[in-house]
């Protein structure tokens, strides 16, 4: 028994790699289940459509409810897959030990928390993360954008942000008010980014952050501000978030596998499909793809997790 169990997972892991390196042998059917992050969403929904166009018997459902809402949902064992925009936390992570969820996280692409102002905002074009944290630490005190910079109107500020089960909202009060879910508290929040867009395009005092893609996905409707954190403005791009000159705003983002979900070739194509396109992928959801050094430090990580399920 011992001996059939290893050869299996031998036959798995080469089917796995078999997907890296060029696709799955035979037809795939099943259904695959992911929730979590509203940045990661889109990315995983792209990878869906494009993978499902060539494995039409495989229906992949992509959920939006927040890192920290993927990661319950995740850790009961009611998904396959969570898209997270920071590492799982402990306490997380001791849930899904204790209902026996083992998982394996793989970068999937990268990004820059995008700072967005209404387009009839003429005044303002860079803001110190000094300024971010004026802005957004708790109890402050800044309510109109001239509490902000005296050369700035006295028009009210109307702040946009995610909601605390985001995981875009852990990142940015870590690197930003220098300490993970410390924000003040009236600010109009939402786990999705869409209402986010729509409440900094529907006032001239707006403004909001969220992933790079939302913003690329709506350029049209919102002003962009470049981000100064001392060695001059720089704005999100594909160059500044791989290069890292966009700083403290970058960072990678990630899909948690159920490591008994890997027991199903579709899941196992699935992530294999990931790799294998990652750049398409990031191009057709406007990400930032991953760098070559990260993409076969994922692709070696999908190796090892598959050898060792």
């Amino acid at each position: 028994m011992k001996r059939a169990t290893t050869l299996a997972a031998v036959a798995a892991a080469a089917l796995g790699l078999a997907v890296v390196a060029g696709g799955a042998t035979r037809e795939l059917s099943g259904r695959i289940t992911a929730d979590g992050s509203s940045t990661v969403g889109p990315y995983t929904q792209a990878a869906a459509e494009m993978f499902m166009r060539k494995h039409r018997k495989v229906q992949i459902t992509v959920g939006i409810s927040g890192t920290g809402g993927g990661f319950e949902r995740f850790c009961r064992g009611e998904t396959d897959l969570s898209n997270a925009s920071r590492p799982i936390r402990a306490a997380e992570h001791q849930t899904c030990l204790s209902n026996g969820v083992r998982w394996a996280a793989f970068t999937v692409a990268n990004d820059g928390i995008s700072i967005v102002v209404n387009k009839a905002n003429t005044w303002a074009n860079c803001l110190t993360t000094a300024q971010l944290k004026k802005m957004w630490e708790p109890n402050s005190k800044v309510n109109s954008w001239r509490d902000l910079d005296a050369s700035y109107p006295d028009v009210r500020l109307e702040l946009y942000g995610p909601g605390t089960d985001s995981g875009t909202f852990d990142f940015f009060t870590e690197v930003i008010n220098g300490r993970a879910r410390s924000s003040r508290s009236d600010y109009q929040a939402s786990e999705n980014d869409n209402v986010l867009v729509q409440g900094v395009e529907g006032d001239r005092g707006a403004l909001g952050y969220f992933g790079l893609s939302y913003y690329e996905a709506n350029k049209a409707k919102l002003k962009l501000l470049k981000v100064d954190n001392g060695k001059g403005c720089v704005a999100p791009s594909v160059k500044s978030v791989q290069n890292a000159t966009y700083k403290p705003l970058a960072r990678p983002l990630f899909v948690y596998a159920k490591r008994s979900a890997f027991g199903r070739a579709a899941v196992r194509s699935f992530i294999g499909y990931i790799f294998n396109n990652e750049r398409a992928i990031a191009k057709r959801a406007a990400y930032v793809p991953l760098t070559d050094k990260q993409l076969t430090k994922a692709r070696n990580q999908f190796r090892v997790a598959l050898r060792t399920t």
